[in-house]
């Protein structure tokens, strides 16, 4: 269900974690691409994910090279760019999803090109005018997120960094130190894509982070079903359903009903 907002940016995210907590739950939070499979389908899936009981969302900014995204996420992004979208056009997006009633935390999620190429405080301003609550850049490592850092800072803004099975001890007290909002926690090395079964040694790894850190833990990559979302949702602070979501938004608005509506049912939100 929407809800008035009347948190904004690290704030609201903190309120939302509290929230799944208090319910002993991760909290759920979809990625979904703007314009994909049209601009009109792409917030219409928002908008019924919202309505289904999402927590929060990853709101994808279509780019040209998303390394980090596997086939799934790049022919639709690709898509959303022949259809004309822009970063300045993401950004409208997300006010009109505001001002439609969606109030659950919202995170552009997009590569540093576009984000420099349009301007990095101007972005982070309007981001954070049109209602976002933080970024996620894939490609932004915290060594170089300078600019991006002080932009959220300024604006109150989450700036999510990630950690993968290969970080070291060093490189996960680096991002720790810089994440702010939550970590995303990569569960396999590789790209984007739904996986049939989720790694053996994720409960080794979230224990190995959980040990040196208690900012939130959020998952992503390969989780597609049901029983992924009940046993991540048991194990870390949240999780993100990015290639299956964007899967059923290619099958229609009631494929994206459908799945929503069992992530959150087994997790019991």
């Amino acid at each position: 269900m929407t809800k008035t907002r009347d948190l904004h940016g690290i704030a609201a995210l903190e309120a939302m974690f509290a929230r799944a907590k208090a319910q002993d739950r991760g909290a759920f939070l979809p990625y979904f691409p703007i314009g994909y499979p049209t601009y009109d389908a792409s917030l219409a899936a928002v908008k019924a994910m919202a309505a289904l009981g999402a927590d929060g969302f990853e709101i994808g900014i279509p780019f040209s090279d998303p390394i980090a995204d596997g086939p799934t996420i790049q022919a639709a992004t690709q898509i959303a760019l022949e259809n004309g979208v822009t970063v300045r056009k993401c950004l409208k997006t997300v006010g009109q999803l505001r001002n439609e009633g969606v109030a659950q935390p919202m995170l552009m999620m997009g590569y540093a090109n576009p984000l420099v190429a349009y301007g990095t405080d101007r972005f982070v301003r309007d981001a954070r005018a049109a209602g976002a609550d933080g970024l996620i850049v894939p490609d932004l490592p915290p060594e170089e997120a300078a600019m991006f850092a002080d932009s959220c800072a300024r604006e109150d803004m989450a700036l999510v960094f990630m950690l993968a099975p290969t970080s070291d001890d060093q490189r996960i007290d680096l991002v720790t130190r810089h994440a702010t909002g939550f970590i995303y926690v990569v569960s396999l090395t590789g790209i984007t894509g739904a996986r049939r079964e989720l790694p053996a040694y994720l409960n080794a790894f979230i224990a190995r982070l959980r040990a040196r850190t208690d900012k939130p833990l959020v998952l992503g990559f390969g989780i597609s079903t049901a029983e992924h979302a009940r046993e991540v949702s048991q194990l870390t602070d949240g999780f993100i359903v990015g290639s299956a979501m964007v899967r059923a938004g290619g099958e229609g608005l009631e494929a994206v009903r459908e799945l929503t509506g069992a992530m959150v049912a087994a997790i019991g939100n």
